[in-house]
């Protein structure tokens, strides 16, 4: 049994241990929980007595000592509680964790271990430190040095001396404070060995717990909390969870965290609209009246205390909790206006008439506030719909089916607004969600139109022009205007009808033919336009098709128009057919017949028939000279009445071989032609090779004449400005003694040849070899035109003949002491009053003469 006195009583004291096994009850009284077996000799553990009030706390270490039986006990006895050690010997913090031993005398115990019971240290305690903890002795110590040592995590494992022992006294310290947040528990081994080292004791276990203390605070996992609930809703309706933890032992008053709500912003239409479990932390609603047009969000403060809520000697901590009331349809949407009224132009559709606006307090743009408009009555036919726009919420009166103003003239709509959401429970419609729409339709110039259309006639093809076919008349569909229609053609491609202006009425203005290009499957269509004199004035169309019915009236044709048979009538027939541009029954079966006139035809050519539209051509004789002959065939139909043409059919007679093809001289004898003709022909061929040959021996000819000339070019086409040979008249009186015969003609080529190189006139042709000009081919390749370039080049710059004669002139030196001045002294002048325009009248040759000279003035 423990006992606890305090100043205040012990009234509302509540004990607690730290061991598993051990309980204390509310009068002290010491209790095991269960059945035990203890191998040591005593059991240590903390006893705590803690106020309820005052939250105080007190810590007492109590130490069991087992009592031991009698070693001739027949029987063992549990072990039983100890009173306090002895008064001469408190209670100390030595403990004997190995057994002592009988003397050598007397009978020896087993050596046992024994259990050491757990060290509880306080944290956060305040020193000094090092602080003993325990004094760890052995019964040996009396006869031999023992050293003490412990081993273990905070001993000589990270984190290291936490815990040291006095080797020698075994007095065991703890260094620094304990943070039971950073570790709760140490497992550490005691060692006792002597000074040589060797083990004196077997190593004993020792269990080091932290006891907590109230040093850390509740903590919210967010600081921020959202939640929801919707309006309306009822008392005790679930809206959220806020949870905090606290770091200290969850199994003590440290650990144990209450919830209460601080403040509730803001405090309508109640201050306390919500209550949260103490223990839980759920948020529940507590009072009716939630409303989120009035109040959209609540902002509530939750407080978190530890000591199971003791505002005294807890610790606390706060958090938000953002609570938003959500929407519900409890509104239903209302018109703004009971009546509305709108216009629309008949025979226009997708058009906005009217647009309805409504009221709706829930929260905008969701299904508890989108509008849907629903037309109740006055619309059977469907003429209109009544869209939602997504931005404004009205509703959109669209025309979706064409009014007529002749049928309608105005429409008494009624239209119901609701939501896309269903209204909540206990929300009724309000009757201010219908309206009535009026609409009036406007009248316009509505365009004729054509009952029948497309209409079909059916008539024969041949019909003379000016018949009547028939009246393709319109209707104006505006009743109450007094308009006049009027008709013209639209599309007629071959031109064939007529349609009266005034009423309609459509006749032939030419010939229908059934097998005209313009008829397509027997049926002819042309367009036709009806027009009113309303204001703007409208008009429609209207389409007449008329199906022409065949009549025989084109008589059939002979295919195929050519064919070829041998000479021999046993060798092969010519197959022939018919075709007809009208239709059944107009058409085959078809007679083939061969003409009475002229007679050879009967005499020579026979006609079999295979079946109604094919027939075969064959040689009545045995031979036909070979050639060309037109074979008249007669043709009839099977109309009503028939049709015959007669059609002539083109067949070549020639020579065949054993496989009854014509043989190539028998082809051109079919073709017509004689021995006669086939040698002028081939005659005629002769002549014409020769001709061209002729004509390409005198081209090449002539290029060679063409290359061998003295100049390049024609003489009359050199403007060249050379210096030309007139007849001397001598020279002056200083110059009597020059030889004139540097510059005289020549008179043979012996003179020329003596000259020295380079000594002769300008103009002077030089005689001598003429060097050969390559002959340019008649049909020059590609390729050779590069050649025939540069071997000409090559010639002309080696060719002293060729133009222009610009090789070196030597000429006597006429001395010093002439009267002539220097003829470089000679120059022309610009200016004077000399008029060149007479060059032009020269030729093209003096046109750049006068040009230069006689031009006009320079800007």
């Amino acid at each position: 049994m423990v006992k606890f006195s305090s100043c205040l009583g012990t009234k509302g004291t509540h004990y607690e241990t730290d061991s598993m096994d051990f309980k204390v009850g509310a009068d002290g009284t010491v209790f095991a929980t269960r059945e035990l077996q203890i191998p040591s000799g005593q059991v240590a553990f903390t006893v705590t007595a803690w106020d309820r009030q005052t939250a105080e706390r007190w810590d007492a270490v109590v130490r069991l000592l087992v009592a031991q039986t009698s070693p001739t006990s027949s029987g063992h006895k549990k072990g039983k509680k100890s009173a306090p050690l002895d008064p001469v010997q408190p209670p100390n913090d030595t403990l004997l964790p190995w057994p002592q031993h009988q003397s050598s005398n007397g009978l020896r115990r087993q050596k046992r271990d024994w259990v050491i019971p757990p060290i509880n240290v306080p944290e956060n305690s305040r020193g000094p430190f090092p602080q003993q903890l325990v004094r760890i002795r052995s019964d040996k110590d009396s006869d031999i040095p023992i050293r003490y040592s412990i081993t273990g995590v905070g001993a000589d494992q990270p984190p290291v001396e936490v815990f040291s022992i006095d080797s020698m006294s075994g007095r065991m310290y703890v260094t620094r404070p304990m943070d039971r947040e950073e570790r709760a528990s140490y497992h550490l081994r005691a060692h006792a060995v002597d000074m040589n080292g060797n083990k004196v004791e077997n190593p004993i276990d020792l269990y080091i717990y932290v006891i907590d203390m109230n040093d850390n605070r509740p903590e919210f996992l967010s600081q921020l909390y959202n939640g929801s609930v919707d309006e309306g809703s009822r008392p005790g309706t679930y809206v959220m969870t806020v949870t905090a933890s606290d770091a200290d032992d969850g199994t003590t008053a440290n650990g144990m965290v209450r919830y209460r709500i601080m403040t509730q912003t803001p405090q309508s239409p109640s201050q306390n609209m919500f209550t949260i479990n103490s223990e839980t932390g759920d948020i529940v609603t507590v009072a009716a009246g939630l409303d989120r047009e009035k109040v959209q969000q609540y902002t509530v403060i939750v407080q978190a205390t530890d000591m199971e809520g003791n505002l005294n000697y807890g610790l606390s901590n706060t958090a938000t909790a953002i609570i938003t009331v959500t929407d519900v349809n409890d509104n239903p949407p209302e018109f703004t206006a009971s009546t509305y009224a709108g216009e629309v132009p008949e025979n226009r559709v997708e058009m906005v008439v009217a647009n309805l606006t409504v009221m709706d307090r829930d929260q905008p743009h969701s299904p508890n506030w989108n509008a849907v408009y629903r037309i109740i009555s006055g619309d059977p036919s469907g003429h209109f719909s009544v869209r939602t726009d997504p931005v404004t919420n009205e509703g959109m009166v669209t025309v979706v089916k064409a009014v007529d103003y002749e049928l309608n003239r105005a429409f008494m709509l009624t239209v119901m607004v609701s939501n896309q959401a269903p209204l909540a429970s206990g929300i009724q419609m309000s009757f201010q969600s219908t309206a009535g729409v009026t609409i009036s339709v406007m009248d316009i110039n509505e365009a004729p139109y054509f009952p029948s259309n497309h209409k079909l006639i059916r008539l024969e093809e041949g019909v003379p022009t000016g018949t009547v076919l028939t009246t393709f008349s319109a209707v104006d569909p505006d009743r109450f205007m007094q308009q006049a229609v009027r008709y013209s053609k639209l599309s007629d491609p071959a031109n064939w009808l007529h349609i009266n202006a005034t009423n309609g009425q459509i006749s032939t203005a030419a010939v229908l033919d059934r097998e005209s290009l313009y008829v397509k499957n027997n049926a002819y269509e042309a367009t036709f336009l009806a027009a009113d004199n309303g204001i703007p004035p409208a008009s429609g169309t209207g389409t007449l098709q008329i199906y022409l019915i065949d009549i025989n009236d084109n008589a059939p044709e002979l295919l195929p128009k050519e064919a070829q048979i041998c000479e021999k009538p046993s060798l092969n027939t010519i197959n022939i057919t018919a075709a007809d541009a009208d239709v059944d029954p107009n058409i085959g079966p078809y007679v083939f017949e061969l003409p009475f006139v002229p007679a050879s035809v009967r005499k020579n050519w026979t006609i079999t028939r295979l079946n109604g539209d094919y027939a075969q051509l064959s040689l009545r004789i045995l031979y036909l000279e070979a050639g060309v002959y037109d074979v008249p065939i007669v043709v009839t139909d099977s109309g009503n009445p028939p049709l015959s043409n007669t059609s002539i059919i083109k067949v070549k007679v020639c020579p065949c071989d054993e496989n009854g093809d014509c043989t190539t001289v028998g082809a051109v004898a079919a073709a017509g032609l004689g021995t006669g003709a086939i040698v002028a022909i081939l005659g005629c061929i002769v002549v014409l090779l020769t001709m061209v040959l002729l004509f390409v021996v005198w081209r090449r000819r002539r290029e060679k004449e063409r290359h061998t000339k003295q100049l390049l070019i024609d003489p009359e086409d050199d403007v060249r400005d050379n210096i030309l040979k007139y007849d001397e008249e001598g020279g002056g009186e200083e110059d009597q003694d020059y030889d004139l015969s540097q510059l005289q003609q020549p008179e043979a080529v012996e003179h020329v040849l003596s000259k020295a190189p380079g000594v002769r006139r300008v103009d002077e042709r030089p005689v001598g070899a003429e060097p050969q000009y390559p002959a340019r081919p008649v049909v020059p390749h590609p390729g050779d035109i590069g050649d025939f370039i540069s071997e000409g080049l090559r010639a002309a710059d080696n060719d002293p003949t060729a133009p222009p004669y610009d090789s070196l002139l030597v000429f006597d030196y006429e001395g010093s002491g002439s009267t002539a001045g220097s003829v470089s002294s000679l120059d022309s002048s610009s200016s004077g009053d000399q008029d060149y325009g007479y060059l032009n009248d020269w030729g093209p040759r003096f046109r750049k003469l006068a040009d230069m000279y006689g031009g006009g003035q320079e800007d």
